[in-house]
This record gives C-alpha cells, sequence and structure tokens, in this order.
C-alpha cells in the first residue's frame, strides 16, 4: 500500500486489499472512500468486502465509483459530501489513485486556488492541468 497524503486531510492510493485498512486506521484516516467500480476488480475487493472489512474497524466507508473517463457531478457532489461529513482525515482510492485525486480537485474547486488542487496531486505524478476549466468553472459557481 502507498498512502499519497495530498493534504493533510486526504490521501490517495492505488486499489488496497481488506489487510490494508488497519494500517489506514493506525495512520489516522477516519472515512476510506473507494473510487473503484466493482467491475474492474475481483469479487474480494468489491465495495460490499471492503465495506464490511472497513466497519468491522470502525471506519466509514463510502462507495463512490468513478469510471475512468466518464466522472460525473454525481461524482464530484459525493466526493465532496462523504470529505464534508468525514470525522476526520479522508483515504480515497482507486486504480491507480488518479480518479481519487481528480475527483478531490473538482470537489474542492470552491475551497482551494486552481494553483493548489493541480499542483499538490502533480507531487504524485498525477498530472490534472487538463481539468483547469472544469476546476475554474466550479469555483465561479
Amino acid at each position: 500500500m502507498d498512502i499519497r497524503a495530498i493534504t493533510p486531510d486526504y490521501a490517495v492510493s492505488p486499489q488496497i486489499e481488506p489487510g490494508d485498512l488497519p494500517a489506514i486506521k493506525a495512520a489516522g484516516y477516519a472515512t476510506v472512500i473507494d473510487n473503484r467500480p466493482d467491475g474492474e476488480i475481483p469479487p474480494h475487493l468489491h465495495a460490499s468486502e471492503m465495506r464490511r472489512a472497513a466497519e468491522a474497524l470502525g471506519l466509514t466507508f463510502v462507495a463512490n465509483p468513478v469510471i475512468g473517463g466518464a466522472m460525473t457531478m454525481d461524482n464530484v457532489t459525493a466526493q465532496a459530501a462523504a470529505i464534508a461529513a468525514s470525522a476526520g482525515p479522508v483515504f480515497a482510492y482507486c486504480a491507480s489513485g488518479n480518479r481519487s485525486s481528480m475527483v478531490w480537485a473538482l470537489a474542492s474547486a470552491a475551497s482551494r486556488p486552481v494553483e493548489e488542487l493541480v499542483g499538490l496531486p502533480a507531487r504524485f505524478g498525477y498530472q490534472l492541468d487538463h481539468l483547469r476549466p472544469q476546476i475554474e468553472a466550479l469555483a465561479r459557481r
């Protein structure tokens, strides 16, 4: 597992296993967001299995599947709501961490400057420059 802290309150990671959840909790995360659709992964990693394992540890679990290349405003709204409702830092995962970074940047458009929303994930190799127009449009809302 590779925890990539975009901010002190939001981290992303490539796909995790149920066995990674104790370390995620020990690292101080309160909410786990699964941004990966079940159709991309084997059954033992499906949201229902991950939810069961996360909740057994006292973690909040949110399934917000983002289809690669087809993110929706519902995904952005759900991510923002999960982040806002979290009792502590949020850990989000997908295949590589890229979708979790993208949906965070869009969900945070009203609260952070576009340079941060693009620059912070870039430290981990996530290139979000192409989202600048959408981030700017959401910031104006």
